[in-house]
């Protein structure tokens, strides 16, 4: 898939109940398993050993998992768990009736052990026709080849060039946080009758529109 070198295909289905059979996860996270999810293909294994590429310092083998949905939705904690079960980074392509998105997650070691992982917040693409989708093999390292698919995925979220991934996906959230206090913080201004109180909520809407404008 993607054009990807045929030395990285596995093309191998998992079974879905290996992400929610023995584990303990709630009835409404396995239901959306056997709902939502038609079948799950691991279609690529991007690691030194199938590519001419340098394994990374923190990522050395990245996963391209195809997932065929039921319907053109996917619930978000399904690919947290699948995720949370790999010891590798994913790339994520969701498949419905011949379009695709593509998923995935600022991921990085956990304090927690060696294998443990701490998957952040995801980005996707818009459904596309497979060979629109953004994604291109582009680095010296299976790392840069992982970062480089998460900023094409990701947009203009993580347009920042002359920072780390980690600084730029920090940015990217600390900006989403600002959204959501602004969004709060005006609608408290326009239910305050008190004059003086509307002051200070004026101010502090000011403190944070302009944080947030730094950040763009």
């Amino acid at each position: 898939m993607l054009g990807l070198p045929k030395s990285t295909e596995v093309n191998r289905r998992i079974p879905k109940q290996k992400f929610y059979e023995n584990l303990t996860i709630s009835p409404t996270l396995k239901r959306v398993f056997v709902e939502q999810i038609k079948v799950i293909w691991w279609r690529n294994k991007i690691a030194a050993i199938t590519t001419n590429l340098a394994a990374g310092e923190t990522v050395t083998e990245l996963e391209v998992f195809e997932v065929c949905l039921s319907a053109p939705h996917l619930d978000e904690a399904v690919l947290r768990q699948i995720d949370k079960e790999i010891p590798y980074h994913i790339l994520f392509l969701l498949e419905h009736e011949g379009r695709y998105q593509a998923w995935t997650a600022y991921k990085e070691a956990a304090a927690s052990g060696i294998n443990a992982f701490k998957v952040g917040a995801y980005y996707h693409t818009d459904w596309l026709e497979e060979s629109a989708l953004p994604l291109k093999l582009d680095g010296l390292n299976v790392e840069q080849v992982y970062e480089n698919f998460v900023r094409q995925i990701a947009g203009e979220a993580l347009s920042g060039t002359s920072e780390t991934l980690k600084e730029s996906v920090e940015r990217d959230e600390r900006r989403k946080e600002l959204q959501k206090q602004i969004a709060v913080l005006e609608v408290k201004v326009w239910r305050e009758r008190q004059l003086n109180k509307q002051v200070l909520l004026n101010a502090e809407l000011k403190r944070l529109k302009k944080e947030l404008e730094e950040l763009r």
